[in-house]
């Protein structure tokens, strides 16, 4: 991680975070707690209150614009995001990120304080009802301060600016993220959760604002000249660029196997994961372990390659039986406080849901396990019954807190998860929760016992977060009934609770579109259509998995990306928005949501065939390159040039919870050099190349730190790529059959292309794109209804026309690379 270099702000920060309270006692001093500026959830469960004071939603909060009952309203009642509508009742004065607020700090020469977050942010809530409802702190914002707030998901450019900062001087950060600027936005001091008072050898909230008043009063140009000496330092450290238009020898050959060799180091052998709890999904790795299987496979290394799917299958398993996995409502919780997958932090986020199901589809592809399918299929459902727009688009989340079902005023994390025994009892009956009791390790006293992180406050007593601590084979084994039998009793179990649950008070939703999380959402959906028609004749399916037909799922891609384009993009201008609310954002497209959506459109265009969608890709691609790319220094810009208010411009590599934008863009560019004939395609290989030659060195300093980063770079690597070209009337069953067949063997370096000579919008398509292709449709023989070409290694095979020939050739012709 990149530190700040000595500062004169360092004396200053330092005491900026020194509590005002006497030493701790001896009794106090045992009681450690972690920092104010360590990650949110490492701060979890271990401060502040584990309740919070019922706040209004969004429609809520909308509502009371007129009429209003509050005793306080401020500037954010006219915002459309959630998070600033959460807190437009505050008695803080809040503004929002704008010219408005920032004239108002450089008129009266006050220090901005930012508060950045999200909606569905556990902390964030706490913070809000423990500081930015209390009378006594907004007084001190509003009298000291010019008071911001963000929502990070609207506006990520503002929140990786600042966290960017507040990593690097503090060695960590997570949200809620709290940082104060001079007025020219330069960060002076930074953290994240703050409790109100002092306690426990950490400064409250209202003691770090009285430091910084007088920090300001006393010390306004070091603070000032410290802040654009940070800001310097950060834009530096920033600006990756590569004078070479080339990468180095050996690093897109040794990228993947360097980043697998990191990431086996810290595989947990018995309970999955790369690392210890708190353990987080983070499908990047899972991308870069399968494609590292791939290749051992390819190079013939089969005990090797088999350990590398193992672990990657291992990892998915235990993730579903654990209860991070919603058994009863589908979809994953953000991540495990424990080693074992178990008690999670609640939150459900698109963007976890979209790329798991793509990991889970990816896995079954390649086992033919259908539990990988069944649990994809599990994630798609759940967004399509409870996170849908009914337009479309997919919402941004749902939040970990809810009313308790007593009649509570007040939210509590998981509550509106979790079970009692007797309530499981209740809904199910006796003799059918004994045996979903045994099968989800359900207890009288409560199952968070597992690991002492588990429940290290006892917030869970009496209740149960279910999770699957023995196989269908045991329980079936335990009652003496048949496997059919007791799946479809547990399914029917799982149905009834579910029903029961939907009149608990639901947790908050986040109805943001977002245009990037739906790129990822547009892929899932689009693989799924087909990879799923590969699932054996007669699989049954038990709730939550829905057993829609698969093709159900390209509808779904197909509205998602209908909605994106209808409401989200201005066609005139060319110009993706950031997200959808009522109506679109404020704030622009960056290049996650253009990168993104690009490559969900490529899935989209490769399941349906439908040029429509690669022509968006087309023109998206174009005005990327425009608003993003670095001609000189290689790479893509995080954000467009021209808003005064971003001090830098960064490029980002770190493939986290989110893949960054320049792996995504990597790959999108060597997909579209592989479609594209003559000088286009050799474009988009140039600017592969020089993208990836600027990200080399974190390559070979922390490949773990960018897995799909590696995937692009063995993508280059890769000499030759398949690529299946599918002729004929796109109506035809024959034609659709083919389809299919090309997408049920894992290899991610093919292309798929459909095209029907018949049709004038493929012919003019193709004409301008790649009129090899073309003619090769054109030529197909005349008596088939469709015809299926596979090239590789610079030749093309005879081409089939049904989808056995097609199998049998791909299964026979699968391609070889130097050893790994």
């Amino acid at each position: 991680m990149f530190r700040l270099r000595h500062l004169p702000l360092a004396a200053a920060a330092a005491s900026f975070f020194r509590p005002a309270a006497p030493a701790r006692s001896s009794l106090q001093a045992k009681k450690r707690k972690p920092p104010a500026f360590a990650f949110a959830r490492t701060v979890a469960r271990a401060a502040g209150p584990d309740a919070m004071a019922d706040k209004h939603s969004a429609s809520s909060a909308t509502a009371a614009g007129s009429g209003d009952k509050h005793k306080h309203s401020n500037r954010l009642l006219h915002e459309n995001s959630p998070y600033l509508l959460q807190h437009a009742h505050n008695p803080v004065d809040w503004y929002p990120w704008g010219e408005e607020a920032f004239a108002k700090a450089k008129a009266e020469d006050k220090p901005i304080f930012l508060s950045v977050g999200y909606s569905t942010c556990h902390w964030c809530h706490v913070m809000e009802v423990e500081s930015f409802e209390s009378e006594e702190v907004a007084k001190l914002l509003n009298d000291w301060f010019v008071s911001i707030k963000v929502d990070r998901e609207e506006r990520p450019d503002v929140d990786k600016i600042y966290m960017t900062f507040v990593q690097a001087s503090q060695g960590g950060g997570g949200w809620p993220m709290s940082v104060f600027l001079t007025p020219e936005l330069k960060p002076i001091v930074g953290g994240t959760y703050f409790p109100p008072e002092d306690n426990y050898g950490r400064p409250g909230f209202k003691t770090v604002l009285r430091r910084v008043k007088e920090n300001w009063d006393s010390r306004k140009a070091v603070l000032r000249n410290a802040g654009d000496n940070v800001i310097q330092q950060l834009a530096e450290a920033m600006a990756a660029c590569a004078t070479s238009l080339q990468v180095s020898g050996g690093v897109a050959e040794q990228a993947v196997q360097l980043c697998a060799s990191q990431l086996m180091k810290g595989f947990d052998a018995k309970l999955g994961g790369f690392g210890s709890a708190p353990k987080f999904p983070r499908p990047v790795e899972l991308n870069l372990m399968l494609r590292y299987y791939k290749r051992l496979d390819q190079a013939g290394k089969a005990s090797l390659s088999k350990k590398a799917l193992e672990m990657a299958s291992f990892n998915l398993q235990c993730m579903a039986r654990g209860g991070m996995h919603d058994h009863v409502g589908g979809g994953f919780h953000r991540y495990s406080v424990d080693d074992y997958w178990h008690v999670p932090h609640f939150e459900k986020m698109l963007y976890d849901q979209a790329q798991l199901a793509n990991a889970y589809l990816d896995v079954y592809l390649v086992t033919r396990d259908t539990m990988h399918a069944c649990v994809a299929r599990d994630i798609l459902d759940y967004l399509n019954r409870d996170m849908t727009h009914p337009e479309g688009g997919i919402f941004s989340a749902e939040d970990a807190d809810s009313l308790e079902p007593s009649g509570s005023s007040k939210k509590k994390e998981g509550a509106f998860y979790v079970w009692t025994a007797k309530e499981i009892e209740d809904v199910l009956g006796k003799d059918r929760a004994q045996i979903f009791a045994a099968h989800y390790y359900v207890r009288e006293q409560g199952n968070c016992n597992l690991s002492r992180m588990s429940d290290p406050h006892n917030e869970f007593l009496g209740k149960n977060v279910l999770i699957e601590r023995q196989s269908l084979a045991d329980t079936v084994a335990k009652f003496g009934k048949t496997v059919e039998e007791t799946a479809d009793l547990l399914g029917q179990c799982r149905e009834l609770l579910h029903a029961h649950r939907s009149k608990r008070p639901r947790p908050h939703l986040d109805d943001k579109v977002i245009v990037a999380w739906n790129g990822l959402a547009i892929s899932a959906y689009s693989r799924a259509s087909r990879f799923l028609r590969a699932e054996p004749e007669g699989l049954k399916h038990y709730f939550p998995d829905m057993g829609c037909d698969p093709k159900d799922y390209l509808i779904v891609a197909e509205r998602i990306a209908k909605f994106v384009k209808d409401k989200i993009y201005n066609a005139s201008a060319k110009r993706l928005q950031r997200s959808y609310r009522k109506s679109p954002s404020q704030a622009p497209g960056f290049l996650d949501d253009y990168a993104f959506l690009i490559a969900g459109l490529l899935d989209l265009y490769e399941a349906s065939g439908d040029t429509k969608w690669l022509a968006w890709v087309f023109e998206l691609q174009e005005v990327q390159d425009h608003l993003f790319l670095d001609k000189e220094g290689g790479g893509y810009f995080s954000t467009a040039e021209g808003d005064s208010s971003i001090l830098f411009r960064m490029k980002e590599d770190y493939d986290g919870a989110e893949p960054s934008g320049n792996s995504v863009a990597a790959i999108n560019l060597l997909r579209l050099a592989s479609i594209c004939h003559g000088e286009e395609g050799k474009l988009f290989l140039e600017r592969a190349q020089h993208l990836l030659a600027v990200f080399e060195g974190k390559v070979k300093e922390l490949a773990m730190a960018v897995p799909l980063m590696c995937c692009a770079y063995d993508v280059l690597a890769v000499p030759s790529k398949r690529q299946i070209l599918v002729a004929g009337a796109k109506t035809s069953g024959e034609f659709d059959a083919l389809v299919t067949t090309s997408h049920l063997f894992f290899d991610p370096d093919s292309t798929i292309i459909q095209i029907d000579p018949e049709l004038p919008s493929d012919v003019e398509f193709w004409q301008a794109k790649n009129p090899m292709l073309l003619a090769m449709a054109q030529g197909k023989a005349p008596k088939s209804k469709a015809v299926a070409f596979v090239c590789q290694d610079f030749k093309c095979y005879a081409p089939v026309s049904d989808a056995a020939a097609l199998e049998r050739l791909l299964n026979k012709n699968k391609s070889k690379v130097a050893a790994v």
